[in-house]
């Protein structure tokens, strides 16, 4: 029916919450970007963000061809790989810090693999 609102699964309203608060924390700069991390049910995103200006700093998802390459089997080594494959990009243009968004999901599991990945390519949190 026209005027009906739609009703969001009590998961993905509970995560927007958990984002927003963890978003008044957090801010990127050009120094030290803020690592945005989204996880569908299939694939992972990171971003590199610079909150001063609005800017994706770097990018990089499982779906990359890079990333792709020689990597089968489970998600968390593949969410591993993205965040080795962002640290790389950002450290080519001399990033060496950063502070990490979890975007509302818990801090387990692809979203930490992301964080340690990023951490063996040389990144500091």
């Amino acid at each position: 029916m026209p005027g009906e609102k739609k009703i969001k699964s009590v998961k993905v309203s509970a995560r927007t919450r958990r984002k927003v608060s963890i978003r008044k924390k957090l801010e990127g700069t050009a120094e030290r970007p803020r690592l945005s991390v989204f996880r569908s049910a299939k694939h992972i995103y990171v971003q590199a963000v610079d909150d001063t200006t609005n800017t994706v700093l770097a990018a990089a998802s499982d779906l990359e061809e890079a990333v792709k390459a020689g990597l089968t089997g489970k998600k968390k080594d593949k969410a591993k790989a993205v965040g080795q494959a962002l640290a790389k990009k950002l450290l080519a243009k001399n990033i060496t810090a950063c502070v990490f968004d979890r975007n509302g999901f818990i801090y387990h599991g692809r979203v930490s693999a992301v964080a340690d990945g990023a951490r063996e390519g040389g990144l500091k949190f």
